[in-house]
């Protein structure tokens, strides 16, 4: 039986901060195992995604060289909307001897009563809530909370940087940058 620590999102791109809190939430909660799972489309976004190709590639080049960390594409691979329900119960009935852990932040903390089938879902898996700036951890669902040292950074923020010519050295992987820079995405410019 293993201790799975599950972390979704659309890694848009994957960034240190991801990596920072997997590594975090793996260790103080004795997880054998971060799966990374980049959605499809979120339920919760309307914003344009980069095309999954691209996210799955930079996230396998972000993760690569951690043993602990791996990649699942089960939610690229199903069509329309991501919903976490639909995923761990996937995982559940593909893992039923293993102990799974879903990682979220402060903001998707507050955002739960909103999620698709929470009330089963809670039943199913362990929520494990990570501390982020300008949030709480506050919910009336039950979430492991932990504080983290925050990292203020978000993909949000490197794609504005990217697309505006300014450094983002040290935010990213450097197998993450250069995918970047050789697929010239997010409208890479050189600083």
């Amino acid at each position: 039986m293993k201790k799975i620590g599950i972390l979704g999102g659309t890694f848009n791109p994957p960034h240190i901060g991801h990596l920072w809190i997997a590594e975090e939430v793996r260790i103080r909660n004795q997880l054998d195992e971060i799966w990374f799972i980049p959605t499809r489309t979120p339920p919760h976004k309307d914003t344009s995604i980069l095309d999954a190709a691209h996210r799955l590639g930079m996230l396998r080049l972000a993760v690569r060289d951690n043993p602990h960390f791996h990649v699942n594409a089960l939610e690229l691979e199903r069509e329309g909307k991501s919903y976490t329900f639909d995923t761990v119960k996937e995982l559940t009935a593909s893992y039923p001897d293993d102990d799974l852990y879903f990682i979220i932040g402060g903001d998707m903390v507050e955002y739960l009563p909103k999620w698709h089938r929470v009330d089963e879902l809670v039943k199913m898996i362990r929520f494990v809530g990570v501390s982020r700036p300008g949030y709480t951890l506050e919910t009336p669902y039950p979430v492991d909370c932990l504080e983290i040292h925050p990292l203020d950074i978000s993909s949000t923020f490197i794609r504005n940087r990217l697309g505006d010519g300014e450094l983002i050295r040290y935010l990213l992987p450097d197998d993450v940058m250069n995918y970047i820079k050789e697929n010239q995405i997010y409208g890479y410019r050189e600083p």
